[in-house]
């Protein structure tokens, strides 16, 4: 989460932190719910709960896997299946972070001006 004034000493003082936020951008080309960011205000570390139009992710006593589920859920649905693409090549519960593949709907965005449509066979082979 990034750009809210005065989000740290929330964050870091509430009984439960609880984000909310819009599931999309620029006329839904966008999803706010993606795989990593550049540049991050408040991380999974200091959010409880997140809330969008489509869901609500309750981040406590998750490992990163069921951190990324929960998120998911909270996504857009058009934006579903590009995250669970993403997250179906981690394992065991690890932190879902494939540095080819990490900023991989930012760059469909770049090229296309949309997120959707990433060709994940690019970043790990047919699966």
């Amino acid at each position: 989460m990034n750009g809210i004034g005065g989000s740290g000493d929330f964050t870091r003082n509430a009984y439960i932190s609880i984000f909310t936020c819009p599931s999309t951008a620029k006329r839904g080309k966008i999803s706010t719910i993606v795989p990593y960011v550049a540049h991050v205000d408040q991380s999974e570390h200091s959010v409880q709960v997140v809330v969008t139009a489509h869901g609500v992710a309750d981040l406590r006593k998750k490992d990163p896997q069921q951190r990324a589920e929960g998120m998911i859920n909270c996504a857009d649905p058009s934006f579903r299946e590009e995250l669970m693409a993403y997250c179906s090549h981690t394992h065991d519960g690890h932190a879902p972070f494939v540095p080819a593949a990490a900023f991989a709907m930012h760059q469909q965005f770049m090229e296309t001006g949309d997120m959707r449509g990433v060709d994940w066979g690019r970043y790990f082979g047919k699966k």
